[in-house]
């Protein structure tokens, strides 16, 4: 018997189903069913009855599923107590979109912290759906995600049925981003039909739920221009925009203090009506900490900073 399987045991009774268990562990179905009657025959006892209804708990299951929920809590515990292997140490981690507003609330964040205190922060950098598998395997207690509004179905109903808690950040639509030396930079009003002949950049993960890659470039991606290049670092991205002046990127709005330090400069685009929503994510049964709250606080007040200059 391994703590592992004692987790899949938990999931399992509390989902009632292999099938719902193995989507919340990221497990397949025959791997977790295989590990369950493993778990039986090492106990010699049957902890589930399987039936149309799914698995139910027979009484020696209620007994084993309650000692093994408080092991697991016991190990929680321990595990949050010497946290990278260090008592008393701080742990801050969250996993968020790319932009330049929640970064530049991380940085806020992090100045405000004392230097001589043990503390170790993590700053995530991917898309939504990992954002939301790593809460979910708790690599990381916070995340930023975002979709576009008419998703906005379908990322609730699969937050509410992860149990994971959520609150809108900020609703925006993209801004293009160009050189400052840019002939776009220039135009008092910009069109899709002035992309023409310019190269894009673009994220190279996007997602959106139920579509293939190729219907995500076609959705998100309206196909006004021949030539895109799509890359992961946001970095990168930015190095790209200032160095060639036949680049745009659409962004959410970005900081002034970051816009010049690249050379660039932002501007709206009355054709692009689609309304984008930055989400944030936590487990529901997370509590927060003072760090949490802490960030949390900064990353409103650089939202606010940064989209009142824009509006």
């Amino acid at each position: 018997m391994n703590i592992l399987h004692l987790k899949y045991a938990v999931e399992v009774a509390r989902c009632g189903s292999i099938n719902k268990a193995a989507e919340k562990l990221y497990v397949e179905p025959p791997n977790l069913s295989r590990a369950i009657k493993g778990l039986e025959t090492s106990l010699g006892v049957t902890l589930f009855e399987r039936s149309a209804r799914g698995m139910v708990l027979t009484s020696d299951g209620e007994v084993f599923i309650r000692y093994a929920k408080n092991i697991m809590q016991q190990i929680d515990t321990v595990e949050e107590l010497f946290s990278k292997g260090s008592v008393g140490k701080k742990r801050f981690s969250v996993s968020v979109t790319r932009t330049s507003y929640i970064a530049d609330a991380f940085t806020r964040f992090s100045e405000k912290l004392d230097s001589d205190s043990r503390i170790e922060l993590y700053y995530k950098e991917t898309n939504s759906m990992r954002t939301i598998k790593n809460i979910m395997s708790d690599d990381y207690k916070l995340g930023i995600i975002r979709y576009a509004e008419n998703y906005d179905r379908y990322y609730t109903s699969m937050l509410d049925e992860k149990e994971i808690a959520y609150e809108i950040v900020a609703e925006f639509n993209y801004m293009l981003v160009v050189r400052s030396d840019s002939s776009l930079a220039a135009k008092k009003k910009i069109s899709h039909n002035d992309l023409e002949g310019y190269i894009e950049v673009a994220h190279a993960d996007p997602f959106v739920p139920s579509l293939s890659l190729n219907e995500v470039k076609k959705e998100e991606l309206p196909d006004n221009t021949n030539f895109r290049i799509f890359v992961y670092e946001r970095a990168s991205q930015l190095e790209l925009l200032s160095e060639n002046p036949k680049t745009f990127m659409w962004m959410a709005p970005t900081s002034e203090s970051l816009l010049k330090r690249y050379g660039l400069v932002q501007r709206p685009c009355g054709e692009n009506k689609r309304v984008y929503r930055d989400v944030l994510i936590r487990k529901k049964d997370y509590k927060l900490t003072e760090l949490d709250n802490l960030f949390i606080s900064e990353l409103y007040k650089s939202k606010k900073k940064i989209f009142h200059n824009i509006h």
